[in-house]
């Protein structure tokens, strides 16, 4: 029985529809997420993954369908979105650091201009962060003086600094090179264990098979499964999920 089984969700994605054009990028998406709960999306590119996790976060308006934050529908007023981003924090594929901005700095910002935190509390809290994503030693450093890997954990957090209540990465490792992977996964693995609730975009499959609650397997806008590792790993249900697995890990 799934842990999350009754629970009241933190997060709920009511019948999403998204179209450029004539093109349906997500038609008729549903999905649930529970406070604490780490939910990994699958499927080929332009399967509509990276554009959902857009639409979460109102980086991308859906034409249909509705979005419950807490219970509450969320509106598209500028004050409520704002206050709502606040709460969703998202990681890119690209760090999109302020280069002129030391590492503590870049950290320190949102949370002085947003949240109006003291400049004194702001270093106080981004310092901790910096040494909970291993980078205490690099808060006085510029990013153009970093590898990718560190920039990433940079970006994880500038958005732990917020104190989210939910996390979306979208593909955070596909732009680094092989051998700087694994440190934005532990650093990820690490938010899990710690209970942050998360919505991750990944070709990373082990990272699906040992961090994931539930995986979501998407497929030309649609959601065809979702189950958890166990069962996706070792059984899909469908012929298309089957092919993308047999794929990508062989």
């Amino acid at each position: 029985m799934s842990k999350t089984k009754g629970l009241e969700p933190i997060l709920k994605v009511s019948h999403l529809r998204k179209s450029f054009g004539e093109l349906k990028v997500l038609d008729d998406i549903s999905l649930d997420v529970i406070e604490g709960e780490v939910v990994v999306m699958i499927g080929a590119s332009g399967s509509g993954k990276s554009t959902f996790l857009r639409c979460i976060n109102y980086l991308e308006e859906a034409q249909g369908g509705t979005i419950s934050f807490k219970g509450k529908i969320l509106k598209t007023k500028k004050k409520n979105l704002n206050l709502y981003r606040q709460k969703i924090g998202m990681v890119f594929q690209h760090f999109n650091l302020f280069p002129h901005m030391t590492v503590l700095k870049n950290v320190m910002e949102g949370p002085i201009q947003v949240k109006n935190i003291s400049p004194k509390q702001a270093k106080q809290e981004a310092l901790l962060i910096l040494e909970k994503v291993g980078l205490a030693d690099k808060a006085n450093v510029y990013p153009d003086l970093l590898s990718g890997g560190q920039k990433q954990r940079v970006a994880i957090a500038r958005s732990l600094a917020m104190k989210p209540d939910i996390m979306l990465f979208d593909e955070p490792t596909s732009a680094l090179d092989p051998e700087l992977v694994q440190e934005v996964l532990t650093v990820m693995q690490n938010l899990a264990r710690d209970g942050m609730t998360m919505i991750v975009v990944t070709h990373e499959m082990w990272f699906a098979k040992e961090v994931a609650d539930r995986i979501v397997f998407m497929d030309e806008g649609h959601i065809i499964e979702d189950s958890s590792p166990e069962k996706m790993f070792s059984n899909p249900e469908t012929d298309r999920a089957k092919e993308f697995l047999d794929k990508i890990l062989n």
